[in-house]
C-alpha cells in the first residue's frame, strides 16, 4: 500500500476529528495536518498503523481546539454542528450512528476538549486507555478518571426514551408529511410536548436567535418560516447519522435539519442554514470505526 494504511483508515481519522470539532472543514485540515506528519514519519517503527494515526489526529484536532472556540466566542445566535449526509447503511452501527447524531454532538461540545477526545476514542474507536494516555499526552490512571467523569456526564444527558431506527424514520416521515401539508394536529402529534427547535443561520440568513421551547412556540416559528420561504420543499436525507431532511427553497439547498428523539417522538429538530456549513450536503461523507 503506497502510503502504508492512512487510505485505509483515513474514515477513521475524518470521523474522530469531526466528533471533536463539530466541523467538516476544520476535521478536514486536521487530516491533512495528520497526512503530512505521517509523510515525515518513521513508519518502519510503527508497530500499529490505526493506533498511531489514531493519536496523530487526536492531537492535531486538540491543537485546533482553541481556534474553533474562538471563533464560537462571536457566533450569532445558536452554534449547531456543521451537518453532513451520511449512508444508509450507517444506522446498523448503533453506535457511530449516535456518536455524530447532532444531539450527541451538542452533548459532546458540552465537554471540555480533553474530556471530549478520551470520551470519542474509548467509547466510540475502543482504543483501551494505555493508547489514549499517548494521544492526549496524559498518565493511563488520569485518562481512565476523565473516561468515568465523561461517561457519566454524557449518561446523564442522553435520551430518557430510547428510540428505534425504524420509529425515528417513522416520526421524520410524519413530520415532513405534515409540514409540507400544513397538517397542524398531525405535527402536535408527532413533536414532544416539551420540543426544543434550534435553527443555526450564522446571522447570515433568518434563523431564531434563541431556542424555540414548546409545541405551540415551534409550530408558530415554522408557520412564519414557511410563510416567507412558500416555494419549500423537504426531503428525505440520511442526516448525521440517522433520518433527517434537506430542505430545498425555490430549488436550491437552503439547509439541512437532523433531529432528536424521546421514543416515537420527536423531542428536538435541529436546523442548519448558514450557507457556510452547507458544503458537505452535496453528497454523502464516509464514516468509519
Amino acid at each position: 500500500m503506497g502510503d502504508d494504511g492512512f487510505t485505509q483508515h483515513r474514515g477513521l481519522l475524518f470521523t474522530i476529528a469531526y466528533e471533536i470539532l463539530g466541523s467538516v472543514s476544520d476535521a478536514e485540515d486536521v487530516v491533512q495536518e495528520s497526512w503530512i506528519r505521517w509523510n515525515d514519519a518513521d513508519r518502519a517503527s510503527v508497530r500499529d498503523v490505526r493506533a498511531y494515526l489514531a493519536r496523530v489526529v487526536t492531537r492535531q484536532a486538540l491543537n485546533r481546539v482553541r481556534t474553533v472556540s474562538r471563533r464560537r466566542e462571536d457566533y450569532v445566535g445558536p452554534w449547531l454542528p456543521e451537518p453532513i449526509l451520511t449512508t444508509r447503511d450507517i444506522a446498523d452501527d448503533t453506535v457511530l450512528a449516535e456518536s455524530v447524531s447532532t444531539a450527541m454532538l451538542l452533548v459532546l461540545e458540552t465537554l471540555g476538549p480533553l474530556e471530549r477526545a478520551v470520551f470519542v476514542l474509548h467509547e466510540v474507536f475502543a482504543f483501551d486507555y494505555d493508547e489514549i494516555a499517548g494521544a492526549v499526552d496524559r498518565r493511563t490512571d488520569a485518562v481512565r478518571q476523565i473516561a468515568r467523569r465523561a461517561r457519566a456526564h454524557v449518561e446523564a444527558r442522553r435520551p430518557r426514551v430510547e428510540v428505534t431506527p425504524g420509529e425515528a424514520a417513522e416520526a421524520v416521515e410524519r413530520f415532513r408529511v405534515a409540514a409540507s401539508t400544513g397538517d397542524v394536529q398531525a405535527l402536535v402529534d408527532v413533536l414532544a410536548p416539551d420540543v426544543v427547535f434550534l435553527s443555526d443561520g450564522g446571522g447570515r440568513v433568518t434563523a431564531a436567535r434563541r431556542p424555540v421551547v414548546g409545541v405551540d412556540r415551534v409550530l408558530r416559528f415554522m408557520e412564519g418560516l414557511l410563510a416567507q420561504y412558500p416555494d419549500t420543499r423537504l426531503e428525505p436525507a440520511a442526516v448525521n447519522g440517522g433520518p433527517g431532511l434537506r430542505v430545498m427553497v425555490d430549488g436550491a439547498l437552503d439547509g439541512a435539519v437532523s433531529f432528536g428523539f424521546d421514543g416515537p417522538r420527536i423531542r428536538a429538530a435541529y436546523y442548519v442554514r448558514n450557507p457556510e456549513k452547507l458544503a458537505s450536503l452535496a453528497g454523502p461523507v464516509r464514516l468509519t470505526r
